[in-house]
């Protein structure tokens, strides 16, 4: 392991890895990715629920039991909720954000997936979307995991990133590759 890492991204990736495996061995690998993407939507969407999370004062019987609540609201895989109670037992719930976005990743690379961002200036339909997700699994040979978002600041055009490799073609950058060639002059 790299030194550079900090403690909570090295804890992240070992507790994702975990989650991983048993999820695996119990052969409920998608069900548990599906209900930790839309833990990770709760936690984006609920201040009240990223405070729970965050907030080190917080007792662990108030997390046990907003867990509790959530995992009966949304039905959540049992296993899933008996690893979300580990956190919270182990005083690592702080990470839960980060451990499940990792086990999100985690999945999608042993898929085979690329994971691709795609931004535009103008908003782009489904359609449009899900065209140039073809294009770049025709381009690229494997599968796409394509996160889409609309930046209006771009002027005009694309910005496509796909793992190391980044396509821009966006009126803003052109401009300021003008001014830099003009500085330089």
């Amino acid at each position: 392991m790299s030194k550079n890492k900090g403690f909570s991204e090295t804890s992240a990736d070992r507790y994702s890895l975990a989650l991983y495996e048993l999820a695996t061995e119990t052969n409920m690998l998608s069900e548990i990715e599906d209900h930790s993407s839309s833990v990770i939507n709760l936690i984006e969407a609920s201040e009240d629920f990223r405070s729970l999370i965050k907030d080190p004062t917080n007792k662990k019987e108030n997390q046990l039991n907003a867990i509790n609540k959530i995992s009966e609201q949304y039905k959540l895989n049992e296993l899933l909720t008996k690893f979300l109670r580990f956190l919270i037992s182990k005083r690592r719930f702080f990470y839960v954000d980060k451990i499940l976005k990792s086990f999100v990743g985690t999945c999608s690379i042993m898929r085979g997936e690329l994971k691709a961002e795609l931004t535009s200036a103008k908003d782009l339909t489904k359609n449009e979307v899900n065209s140039i997700k073809e294009e770049l699994t025709k381009n690229f040979s494997s599968k796409i995991k394509l996160n889409y978002k609309h930046d209006s600041s771009l002027i005009g055009g694309l910005i496509v990133q796909v793992g190391s490799t980044m396509v821009d073609t966006s009126i803003k950058n052109k401009l300021q590759q003008i001014e830099n060639r003009m500085i330089e002059a």
